[in-house]
């Protein structure tokens, strides 16, 4: 069984991404994830503590997914090709959700920075991910905002198709 901070997280990342994070309570939370309120406040001060700390595990979850989806790849170039390949397989794994750190991001105040610099940081790693691969920023970046842009359009679009327009663009950027 889950420990109740398992539980918590757990129901968290289901909550945010069906209400969104201003429409999710702490007492729903609570609720859902079937724990005491004194076990709630032994990990989590808040509902922004809660947040930083769901995105943190969600950056965990998320390098760990699309490293282990791009294992097998032996270059650079196919690990990039493959990586928008990652971007359908997260779509199909979880229903054209989105990105977790830009749904947030859309929800809060520019001056919450406590949430705004753990976005800022995922993205800073996804991007510096890109320029490990090709050690050259500005074409790194290029499929960098490619990649992000998709991941924006197949949400809102429900389809994969960009990602798919991307991948050939790319393919044609890193012959």
């Amino acid at each position: 069984m889950k420990s109740p901070r398992e539980r918590i997280i757990e129901t968290t990342f289901q909550l945010f991404a069906r209400q969104g994070y201003n429409s999710t309570g702490i007492n729903q939370i609570i609720s859902e994830a079937e724990v005491a309120k004194a076990s709630f406040y032994q990990y989590f001060k808040s509902k922004e503590d809660l947040c930083v700390e769901f995105l943190k595990v969600r950056h965990e979850y998320w390098f760990n997914e699309l490293n282990n989806f791009l294992a097998k790849e032996k270059d650079s170039k196919s690990k990039i090709l493959k990586a928008f390949d990652f971007l359908v397989y997260m779509n199909e794994k979880e229903n054209f959700r989105g990105c977790s750190f830009l749904n947030i991001l859309s929800e809060i105040p520019m001056d919450n920075t406590k949430i705004l610099s753990v976005i800022q940081s995922h993205k800073a790693d996804l991007r510096n991910f890109f320029l490990e691969l090709l050690n050259d920023d500005s074409l790194s970046d290029h499929i960098y905002m490619l990649f992000e842009s998709s991941i924006i359009e197949s949400q809102l679009f429900k389809s994969n198709e960009l990602i798919e327009k991307s991948k050939k663009i790319v393919t044609n950027l890193i012959q």
